[in-house]
């Protein structure tokens, strides 16, 4: 795909996402924001998977970290054929399977998340299982910034090189926001590359915006052999409404009508 052809596909989940969370008057739009270009990415020639064949054996596997930036994933899931895009209008409703943390009762969901720090762990040992059987499929994270402030996911990262995962990436969404505050003044993840690097993982530094640098990362795998991969994507809270960028309080806050008008107009207008 082109770069306008990813930018297209990448507003239309954005404006999608926007009236979800607006239609459930729930959260997380920020988070939801930063990611969707790398899911865009991600779900359009990169991921080995087939919405007519879901469970196949060879799929590769995707995990999403950051559970709460779900709503951007049930509407590519969606648009890709993993199942009705009505369900999207039950996102974060009473009786609906479509939870507001990622579900795996939706199809095309690998695992249910939410609670950080454990979609790398179940990552590790899923790239582990393909090693050990001599299978050829791919296990790719989805991670926040602020759940490397748990414990779980460094005891991951010196568990992946030490047996050599080399079919296991890692994204890190670096928006340098978190729930409370900016990443680096609640636990100073810097020097973060030097860090992975230092435990032994390939790393890349990458704009998680460039649609053609996402493409060209995800497309030169394993970046080393033998050596899992860490793809850090320095990204922007809130990516695609300027009002929302940036800011810590589209963390939580559900937008008002206004808010929602506002929004909207921006991104038909991209």
């Amino acid at each position: 795909m082109t770069s306008v052809t990813y930018k297209k596909y990448a507003t239309s989940i954005r404006i999608e996402t926007l009236k979800m969370i607006a239609r459930a008057k729930s959260s997380h739009i920020g988070s939801n924001f930063s990611a969707i270009d790398i899911l865009t990415v991600l779900y359009n020639g990169i991921l080995r998977v087939n919405p007519k064949n879901q469970h196949a054996p060879n799929r590769d596997r995707f995990i999403l970290s950051k559970g709460h930036a779900c709503a951007s994933l049930y509407a590519i899931l969606a648009d890709k054929g993993f199942f009705s895009k009505k369900l999207l209008e039950t996102f974060y409703l009473p009786g609906g399977i479509l939870a507001g943390h990622v579900v795996h009762s939706a199809p095309g969901v690998e695992i249910s998340t939410g609670s950080l720090g454990h979609g790398l762990p179940v990552a590790a040992g899923m790239a582990l299982a393909a090693k050990r059987d001599r299978k050829k499929w791919r296990v790719f994270c989805l991670l926040s910034d602020g759940e490397l402030d748990e414990g779980s996911n460094w005891e991951s990262i010196l568990f992946a090189p030490h047996h050599s995962l080399d079919n296991l990436t890692i994204i890190i969404d670096y928006n340098k926001i978190q729930s409370l505050g900016d990443t680096n003044k609640t636990i100073n993840l810097e020097p973060l590359a030097a860090k992975l690097k230092s435990f032994n993982w390939a790393v890349r530094e990458i704009d998680g915006h460039n649609f053609q640098a996402i493409e060209r990362a995800l497309t030169s795998l394993p970046k080393q052999k033998n050596k899992p991969t860490c793809i850090i994507a320095h990204t922007i809270k809130g990516k695609g409404v300027s009002f929302m960028e940036n800011s810590l309080i589209w963390h939580y806050k559900s937008s008002n009508e206004e808010e929602f008008e506002r929004a909207l107009k921006e991104l038909q207008e991209k």
